[in-house]
């Protein structure tokens, strides 16, 4: 009897634990972070047009919601998150969380400050807490999704009889965003969590928004990206971090025609450069050396070329100061752990704050 009692006072528990989070869906607020509001579904970043347009890889990689993230605020003292993934994505040089799982940010004396994570769990659909205890006091969130999967569902939840609104303000700004092109890097691997990809933390520093076309071992200057790019309303700058994936020849052949795609339809927004990576097996791998050096060379060359033509506005950032010093950067010696991303942003964020200064006085 003892026993039975005790099984029902548990199961009471539970229930009672179950019913104490109440979820809404998180259609319920904007996406940001994306360069086409026109996307087949709600998590994804590359447009509807593009699919049978875009090579296969290209298109399954912009299912992935790399560089997306929502805003709401609330009054709760605990946030919860169910999700489901598109894929069940798993890597084998990245951490699950940045992979598949959610990233929670609060806006503390107006700077975002991590809060919790959303761990994914073995199946698709995964619930976790990512911040309680709190006072219940109205505060302002960020929600990164993630990297390298992409999300069909999901659901904030909150106390019952706390409330979930819409953000109030208007960071990361959305003005004048910065529209990003590149790798695997770029996507994010191998960041622990998605608010350690270098995008997302470009955008924290400067508190405006990042679109994320990063594209995994698919960054081949596809010129239905540079449209894409080119269609992204009144940009602040285009950072061009293709080298890592496009060949020396693919550069010289195409690397103007995807600028050019740019600077016809923005004439005056700024467009950075960036040579690849001396990754730290470059020293003791002579083919991989041989080919980085091709493909900067080439980088080097388009920009050179395209000064000579009389563009003005064009920033190049070379590869001796993408150099990891170290070699303590990476996850495999090529994709960047939180470190690397650091490192990164110190390098890249002061060249894009100097495009945006000169370009938007």
């Amino acid at each position: 009897m003892i026993k039975k009692l005790t099984l029902f006072l548990a199961l009471a528990l539970l229930g009672q634990t179950l019913s104490a989070q109440v979820y809404t869906d998180a259609s319920a607020f904007h996406v940001f972070g994306k360069a086409s509001e026109a996307t087949k579904t709600r998590y994804q970043r590359l447009p509807a047009e593009l699919e049978g347009v875009s090579r296969p890889a290209v298109w399954r990689l912009g299912t992935q919601s790399a560089g997306l993230y929502i805003r709401f605020r609330s009054n709760s003292t605990a946030i919860h998150a169910r999700w489901t993934s598109t894929y069940g994505s798993w890597l084998s040089n990245m951490n699950p969380t940045g992979v598949r799982g959610l990233d929670l940010y609060i806006l503390v004396d107006g700077q975002w400050k991590p809060a919790g994570v959303g761990r994914p769990s073995q199946e698709k659909t995964s619930t976790d807490c990512l911040v309680k205890n709190m006072t219940p006091e109205w505060r302002e969130y960020m929600l990164y999704l993630s990297l390298y999967d992409g999300i069909d569902q999901l659901e904030i939840g909150v106390d019952e009889g706390a409330s979930l609104e819409p953000s109030h303000v208007n960071t990361p700004r959305t003005e004048r965003p910065v529209v990003m092109y590149g790798t695997s890097i770029l996507q994010g691997c191998s960041a622990s969590r998605p608010g350690m990809a270098h995008t997302n933390m470009i955008a924290r520093a400067l508190d405006r928004e990042v679109i994320n076309l990063g594209f995994s071992g698919n960054a081949l200057l596809d010129l239905e990206i540079a449209r894409l790019m080119a269609s992204v309303p009144d940009p602040g700058v285009f950072v061009l971090d293709y080298a890592p994936n496009a060949h020396a020849p693919m550069i010289k052949e195409h690397g103007e025609e995807f600028f050019r795609i740019l600077r016809d339809a923005h004439p005056d927004v700024p467009v950075i450069f960036i040579e690849d990576v001396i990754f730290p097996h470059t020293l003791f791998d002579s083919e991989i050396r041989k080919e980085v050096e091709d493909k900067n060379f080439e980088q080097k060359a388009l920009f050179e070329r395209l000064k000579r033509q009389g563009e003005k506005q064009i920033y190049f950032v070379p590869a001796a100061k993408m150099t990891m010093p170290d070699g303590e950067s990476t996850a495999d010696t090529i994709h960047l752990t939180d470190l690397g991303m650091q490192r990164y942003v110190d390098l890249v964020l002061p060249v894009i704050r100097k495009a945006l200064r000169k370009a938007h006085k």
